[in-house]
């Protein structure tokens, strides 16, 4: 069997597709992905046999490709990174498939830290952008941000199902049916980072309340307080 590859083409501007990835696809035979993550690389799939897909028909795809890939170079690409909530599917694809390389790519997790200047090593990091309950997720958040951290947070769109929808205004109302004073609590949403439809708001977690946000939403919960190596003279004083 050919060579598969699981890439991550980054947040959505094709100038954080990282080379290793573009000279993967330009490479490869064939690519199958999302609508928007393949508009990522449209500029890379001339030439490919190329599959759009869905939530719905994705293992239909993947079924459909598997018994006559033959020799041929399949590429998957995922937006953002693809170790990052993806996988549900890349567990799929190695079952499918095989022996399935990832490569990572640029998440907007990252690109959201670095524009709140939230260090990624003091924070912790939640997606509830899964299929599976989020209920642990959920408490995780709260001993996170009890705890003094920061958070920076994939939410989990699901509008067709309203008890499993967890965006910004539900997050925002679950927090202050938990106690936290929300109207103290500072924040960032940011929306389809990197695009030319790139938003931000900032706020505190009550001003999210009823606000809707696309399904390409970070949300940031900043509690960082500068803590430079000047606080640590013991490293170099004698």
């Amino acid at each position: 069997m050919g060579k598969i590859y699981a890439v991550g083409v980054g947040p959505g501007s094709p100038k954080y597709v990282t080379e290793i990835v573009k000279e993967i696809i330009q490479n490869c035979d064939i690519v199958i992905g999302y609508k928007y993550t393949l508009k990522t690389i449209e500029d890379l799939l001339d030439g490919k046999e190329v599959h759009e897909i869905t939530m719905s028909n994705q293992e239909e795809s993947y079924q459909k490709i598997f018994p006559v890939l033959g020799e041929r170079t399949l590429v998957i690409p995922f937006t953002g990174d693809v170790n990052f909530s993806e996988s549900e599917v890349v567990d799929r694809l190695i079952e499918i498939f095989g022996d399935v390389e990832v490569i990572p790519g640029i998440s907007s997790i990252q690109v959201a830290a670095a524009k709140t200047r939230v260090p990624l090593d003091k924070s912790k990091v939640i997606t509830m952008h899964v299929t599976t309950p989020i209920e642990d997720k959920k408490l995780e958040l709260q001993k996170a941000l009890i705890d003094g951290y920061s958070v920076i947070l994939v939410p989990r769109p699901w509008p067709k199902q309203p008890d499993k929808h967890f965006m910004p205004s539900e997050i925002a109302f679950y927090l202050k049916n938990n106690n936290f004073k929300t109207e103290k609590m500072k924040v960032h949403v940011f929306e389809s980072l990197t695009t030319e439809n790139e938003t931000s708001f900032e706020g505190t977690v009550e001003d999210l309340e009823g606000k809707e946000f696309s399904d390409l939403s970070v949300m940031v919960f900043n509690q960082t307080s500068l803590d430079s190596y000047m606080n640590y003279r013991w490293q170099w004083e004698t």
